[in-house]
């Protein structure tokens, strides 16, 4: 593939000649009853919307969603927000050598790395069921899976490896809390944050983009997990039942509240440790990418961001200091 510059470096004005993957593709109509199509496309440092006005019957039946095409246009903006105004959009054909994949984002942290922590912190755990339990679900092909995922569609740690770094952070936020709250049942509260998410390796799909699978849209990642852990628990002898309640609640519960989809509230402390600290390190991996992806041309502002309801700014000021994701998080 050709070197091209990414879609976050594309200034208003500058001509857009890229291989793009097509996240979506819709035929609409306007007031005035005209047909066009409505895209998004995107690579790995953001997506963008585009549509196409004219000589549309020539692109429909060759575009298609979750492939790449190769994009002519004109960055341009709407209402604060990138947007192409596309001169031509092709197929790419076996000479390209593209596929939708190099077109995903990705986790800036090593992923052996983060591999090597996850097996570590297993090692730590002292109760014989919850370790016997986790390394069961942590399988080869499983944890294969867990590597890849994105850890969301759209919102917070979208990007290939982004559950493993989302699960990473949860656990070092409990182990802190565990530290200052010595009632804290560490090793339940630690199997929580590893498995909390796990079933969005069923929930979603990321070969060619993030997108449900039907299980996912039938069930969804938490009940998912739940029925997980309980088909397990029978394969292990004498799981305390107690335990294994426990672990469910933390499951069931760890989005924390009805409306955001937890069947049940967070109701002992390990529950709502675990709530707290999926909030803290979804909030502000959500925060951080928009604020990335979204400040608009000449300002320190995002354009208003409806899943935060507000806009959102940079906070720049001398001697904040620097990230270095090549790190372990638990040095």
């Amino acid at each position: 593939m050709k070197e091209q510059k990414k879609l976050s470096e594309l200034k208003t004005g500058e001509n857009v000649s890229n291989f793009l993957l097509v996240n979506k593709i819709e035929l609409r109509t306007t007031k005035a009853n005209k047909e066009y199509l409505s895209f998004e496309f995107s690579d790995s440092s953001r997506s963008v919307n585009a549509n196409m006005w004219d000589n549309i019957g020539n692109v429909i039946d060759l575009i298609q969603q979750g492939k790449v095409a190769f994009v002519t246009g004109t960055m341009s903006e709407y209402q604060g927000t990138p947007q192409i105004k596309l001169s031509n959009v092709r197929p790419v054909n076996e000479s390209d050598n593209v596929t939708p994949r190099d077109f995903l984002p990705k986790s800036q942290r090593d992923l052996s790395l983060m591999q090597k922590e996850i097996n570590d912190r297993i090692d730590k755990i002292t109760n014989p069921f919850l370790k016997e339990l986790i390394t069961s679900i942590f399988n080869k092909e499983n944890f294969e899976k867990f590597s890849k995922a994105p850890a969301g569609k759209s919102w917070h740690h979208a990007y290939i490896s982004g559950l493993i770094e989302h699960t990473l952070e949860i656990i070092k936020i409990c182990d802190l809390m565990c530290d200052f709250h010595s009632e804290l049942n560490r090793d339940l509260l630690i199997s929580g944050a590893m498995l909390h998410d796990f079933g969005k390796t069923i929930e979603l799909e990321y070969d060619s983009s993030f997108e449900y699978t039907n299980k996912g849209k039938l069930i969804g990642h938490i009940v998912i997990m739940a029925m997980l852990i309980e088909n397990e628990t029978k394969k292990i002898k004498d799981f305390p039942e107690e335990l294994k309640n426990h672990l469910i609640h933390l499951i069931l519960s760890h989005q924390g509240k009805l409306e955001y989809a937890s069947p049940v509230i967070p109701k002992t402390m390990e529950a709502i440790a675990l709530y707290q600290a999926d909030e803290l390190s979804a909030k502000v991996n959500a925060y951080k990418n928009a604020i990335e992806q979204g400040v608009k041309e000449g300002s320190n502002w995002t354009r208003f961001i409806s899943l935060a309801n507000t806009d959102l700014t940079k906070t720049d000021i001398p001697g904040n200091s620097e990230e270095n994701t090549k790190n372990s998080l638990f040095d």
